[in-house]
């Protein structure tokens, strides 16, 4: 028997027609309840070219939109309050050539973008409702334990399709929720005997979150537009429910408020599921499902709203019209990327673990409260696999590796050139082989900048007279290579216009680099010539976002704070490339910090001991503990 028995909230208003790529901070039924550090409510997006503050991780702050390097200042003051970003990385003999980035129209015309949609099952082209501006909400962190690098294929994957989006012209809204409140979070809250109260799990989900943004900074992935927190975003999922029971889509039972899945004739079209007045699981009678994460055999009626239970303790939020209980893990993303992006989102991304049950049933709660369709545009990223049965990583199961494990350039390049819809095979051996590639990609962008620096020479002039056709008539480019760079440049866009086909992209990029490691070995090349193809690399790198240097992690500025002196992640892996140490490559610096990661350990500050084992990390070099202590070695294909 269906329930009705408490009175819904006010039904959930969609945001205003026509506007579907603003953020609805002023909507009646969605009212913006994000706070910053500080707890004031945020009045007004902050202006483009303004990096995201550093209060995003405790908040939901809405940030700016990303343009690639150099098409626009960042301020000094908005410089002064952002987040620890990547550096464009550049050889200590020979820096990286500053110019503005871009692709003609000519070449960008010269295809059209075509994206696999996981709806229809086949490359469409892809058309944005209102373009230029794209909306496009992707799947963020649960934020109870550090994101493994299976984890970050995705963060990555839809890192590049921004890229290329706004590559292309467009203006990305990119919003990426953040999982405070479910029940990996309360049941690690409860493991770990940190207490049972919201505090207490705020405390636990913020550490995880300053992790989370730590690492996205080491693999130089551009940050989102908005960052919602579930927990901050309460009221609106109680109107959004409210809405649903008062179209007949909802109904409580046992204190709980569930999505009826035969309510809705639509149910099950993006994950193929048959209709579900076929083969789902019956139910009137059968109650319905309380957990978050369930088998497609046990398709049934999903919890909006889950009645407290002793298990929950103190996560627990009082709402006059559902009743005590906390949301279903579902109701939030659908809640958060209605709010901001509108009722219908040009692009929605995440794992292909996410299809079913949770995009799924996001999609049933959107288009039954809103009666528009949710999303024109599905993408989905395939697994990272590891060890000889090609098993998925997974916290699960134990077999995840973190960020501190592996250099970050070497894994951001490994996923990047990946074809993202196949499953990626992670070793020591790929990660080597990646590491590889990119020292190469360096070298020759030293001997490029040495050559370009003989002679005073503008890069973009040069490169754009090349994509323009003018070849070795403009700037003494020679016309081989301006024909090499030509070919390449128009073989990467129409790479990228197949579905992010990163593979190909890379062809074009290694097409141009051969023939430019073969010049210069033949004799060199001319100062404008270099310039022409340092130029081609950095506009392909728009996409790959490979040059750079990581950040120095938290610890650094701790240590420093404190009176260490703490090389950057640049210095100190020069030092121990360089020897300086102890003979083996280890830096005196590394060597204190290592020293002060045994003293930690010693004293049980696990958490300052797991931070100088990240500052390690980034600067390439792993903690291996034997019974003698914790020794350094390398990373496998470390840069």
């Amino acid at each position: 028997m269906r329930l009705a028995q408490r009175q819904p909230c006010a039904a959930f208003l969609p945001p205003p027609s026509g506007v579907a790529g603003s953020p609805h901070a002023t909507s009646s039924a969605c009212r913006f309840s994000g706070r910053s550090a500080a707890g004031a409510l945020p009045t007004r997006r902050p202006q483009p070219g303004v990096r995201p503050p550093t209060d995003l991780r405790s908040g939901s702050v809405v940030g700016p939109q990303w343009t690639p390097p150099a098409r626009q200042a960042v301020t000094a003051a908005a410089a002064a309050h952002s987040p620890p970003a990547p550096t464009p990385h550049a050889s200590t003999s020979a820096p990286a050539i500053g110019r503005t980035p871009a692709f003609t129209p000519a070449e960008l015309a010269a295809t059209t973008l075509h994206l696999y949609n996981t709806m229809t099952r086949s490359k469409d082209v892809f058309e944005p409702a209102a373009p230029p501006a794209v909306t496009f909400y992707s799947c963020g962190p649960t934020v109870y334990d550090r994101a493994h690098i299976g984890n970050f294929r995705a963060f990555l994957v839809y890192d590049v399709a921004k890229r290329w989006l706004t590559a292309r012209g467009y203006t990305v809204n990119h919003v990426m929720n953040l999982t405070d409140v479910d029940d990996k979070i309360i049941t690690k809250v409860s493991r770990d005997g940190v207490g049972g109260s919201l505090d207490d799990a705020a405390a636990l989900t913020h550490k995880y979150a300053d992790a989370f943004f730590d690492d996205l900074s080491k693999l130089n992935v551009v940050p989102a537009t908005t960052y919602p927190r579930a927990t901050d975003h309460i009221p609106e999922m109680e109107e959004l429910i409210g809405g649903l029971l008062r179209k007949g889509v909802a109904y409580e039972a046992g204190g709980s408020t569930y999505f009826s899945v035969d309510a809705y004739p639509a149910y099950g079209q993006l994950a193929r599921l048959p209709p579900p007045s076929q083969t789902l699981t019956p139910t009137a009678g059968a109650g319905g499902l309380d957990a978050d994460e369930y088998d497609r055999g046990d398709a049934r009626d999903f919890a909006l709203w889950k009645a407290w239970k002793p298990a929950d303790g103190g996560v627990v939020w009082e709402s006059p019209a559902l009743g005590r209980g906390r949301p279903g893990w579902h109701i939030e993303c659908t809640c958060m990327a209605l709010k901001y992006l509108g009722t219908t989102i040009d692009i929605h991304g995440g794992g292909v673990d996410l299809v079913f049950p949770h995009h799924e049933n996001e999609r049933a709660q959107a288009e039954a409260a809103t009666g528009t369709p949710y999303v024109r545009t599905w993408l989905h990223n395939a697994f990272v696999t590891i060890g000889g049965e090609g098993d998925k990583m997974s916290k699960s199961v134990g077999n995840w590796v973190s960020l501190d494990d592996v250099s970050p350039r070497a894994f951001r390049w490994l996923v990047v050139v990946a074809a993202y819809r196949s499953p990626l095979a992670f070793s020591a051996a790929t990660v080597k082989a990646a590491g590889r590639t990119v020292r190469r990609l360096d070298a020759l962008r030293a001997k490029l900048a040495a050559a370009a620096a003989a002679v005073g020479v503008d890069a973009d002039a040069d490169v754009d007279a090349v994509a323009d056709g003018a070849g070795g008539a403009r700037g003494g480019v020679d016309p081989a290579m301006a024909a090499a760079v030509a070919s390449a440049r128009g073989r990467f866009v129409a790479a990228m216009d197949d579905d992010l086909n990163t593979p190909r992209a890379a062809a074009a990029l290694f097409g141009l680099v051969g023939a430019a490691e073969k010049a210069l070995k033949a004799g060199g090349l001319s100062a404008a010539t270099a310039a022409a193809v340092d130029g081609c690399l950095l506009d392909f790198d728009v996409v790959f976002g490979i040059f750079y240097t990581p950040p120095v992690p938290a610890a650094a500025a701790a240590a420093a704070a404190g009176g260490g002196e703490v090389p950057s992640a640049v210095a100190t892996a020069a030092a121990a490339a360089g020897g300086g140490g102890d003979g083996n490559g280890v830096s005196a610096e590394l060597q204190q910090l290592l020293a002060e990661r045994e003293a930690a350990r010693a004293a049980k500050d696990w958490a300052r001991a797991d931070e100088i084992r990240g500052q390690l990390g980034a600067a390439g070099w792993v903690v291996k503990d034997t019974p003698a202590g914790g020794v350094l070695v390398p990373v496998e294909g470390g840069v």
